[in-house]
């Protein structure tokens, strides 16, 4: 029995969010899928994610909601390619012929629009269109919320909650989500994780530590500790933390979020010169299966520090090539055209730094400095290229840089750096 809170048929229909079941069970469960995609927690009383999904299924098997938050859910989370995945790829085909087959409302309809298209071609725009009529739609908002993260649309990543605030009232569910977060929901998973950020951004390393620690039952936070710890020095303690924590998440979720939290962290522990054994090995168990998916230029960089960092040269190259051969004829898929004017030679500058090529990193990847941005992510995550351009002009068998030129990319670099001097 789902519990009270969740909204049935007529519920639904009262916020003016109407969907097109008859099914109260089925509306129920939609409700309990949202919330925990908001949430971002694992809601066992609902079965989690996948119990729940596979109930709403279950409940109604022609519900075009329940199939577009379920199979959206998945393209979201950019663990696997409809290019490459023919499951994934009829569940989505099986919500467009859904569709066509029912009288849905305008909104129904459009949140199925964005299937028909490459999903971060077109996606957001047809989302911030249900939400000009439509602003309390949550599944519309955090869909595009996260379709502006994996494209560095960091103004519209903004703007796409100002417009609709003012239509948000207290009474509704997830308007303390929107508004004032910890004040109001301790247990929001994301604004434990932005206040951390804050703290981690401020290079307040001791107030941002003591901050997670309290708070790690309501999130798991261990990579920003991670983080924290290894930019005040203290690298046993975060790798012990990536041992115990990080590196497990990674391996048990195979989440791109996890995977990619993993493959940063020791990357960064390397550049410092922490020895990191043989801890690449497992990573690159996680990311190698992934190695022709080519979903986000994010992903694939952070694969291929795994592959990088495992010494796995054909791996590398296999990257490399299906990158390459995507890039000349992208279609309309936006991450596709991205890997023709910066991630092939994001890859290439990688590959060299790894190769001790430095002086050939540096031509590569200066030019692209203020374009990292376009391929996605937070500004702490992609803070570890700021680093490795720094690493690749500081390196002994470089010539002499400039003091000033340095200084531009310590200045560019987030937080404080792992206590690197560059003079």
């Amino acid at each position: 029995m789902l519990a009270s809170s969740f909204r049935d048929c007529k519920a639904w229909s009262a916020e003016g969010l109407p969907l097109s079941t008859s099914s109260n069970e089925a509306c129920k469960l939609y409700d309990a899928i949202l919330t925990q995609y908001v949430k971002w927690q694992n809601d066992e009383n609902v079965g989690g994610f996948e119990g729940s999904i596979s109930a709403i299924q279950a409940a109604d098997p022609n519900f075009v909601m329940g199939h577009v938050i379920s199979t959206g859910l998945e393209l979201v989370s950019t663990v696997s390619s409809t290019r490459l995945n023919q499951r994934l790829a009829g569940a989505v085909r099986r919500t467009v012929e859904l569709a066509d087959s029912q009288a849905l409302s305008s909104r129904e309809r459009l949140h199925v629009t964005k299937y028909i298209d490459t999903f971060f071609a077109f996606a957001c725009d047809v989302w911030e269109d249900i939400l000009v009529d439509h602003p309390t739609d949550m599944l519309a908002l955090k869909f595009s919320h996260d379709g502006y993260f994996y494209t560095g649309a960091k103004a519209q990543l903004r703007d796409s909650v100002a417009r609709v605030l003012p239509y948000w009232k207290p009474h509704m569910p997830f308007f303390s989500f929107l508004v004032q977060g910890l004040a109001m929901t301790p247990k929001d998973a994301w604004s434990v994780h932005s206040v951390a950020h804050v703290y981690e951004m401020k290079a307040e390393v001791d107030k941002g530590l003591k901050f997670m620690e309290s708070r790690e039952k309501d999130w798991q936070v261990h990579i920003l500790c991670c983080y924290s710890y290894a930019k005040s020095g203290q690298y046993e303690a975060a790798l012990q933390i990536y041992d115990s924590q990080v590196i497990r998440r990674c391996k048990a979720t195979g989440s791109m979020l996890d995977t990619v939290d993993a493959s940063s962290m020791l990357c960064r522990l390397q550049m410092e010169g922490v020895c990191v054994k043989d801890r690449w090995q497992e990573v690159l168990q996680v990311t190698r299966p992934h190695t022709d998916d080519h979903v986000t230029l994010f992903n694939d960089v952070h694969f291929l520090m795994a592959s990088l960092g495992a010494k796995d040269g054909g791996t590398s190259r296999r990257l490399l090539e299906g990158l390459q051969e995507l890039a000349k004829e992208p279609g309309d898929n936006q991450q596709h055209h991205l890997a023709a004017s910066l991630g092939v030679s994001m890859v290439e500058a990688m590959t060299e730094y790894d190769q001790g090529n430095y002086n050939r990193t540096v031509e590569l990847l200066y030019p692209l400095r203020y374009r990292l941005v376009e391929m996605g992510g937070s500004d702490a995550q992609r803070d570890v290229f700021n680093r490795l351009l720094i690493h690749a002009l500081n390196a002994p068998i470089m010539q002499p840089t400039s003091p000033c030129l340095l200084a531009s990319f310590y200045f560019c670099v987030a937080s404080k750096t792992f206590h690197c001097n560059p003079f």
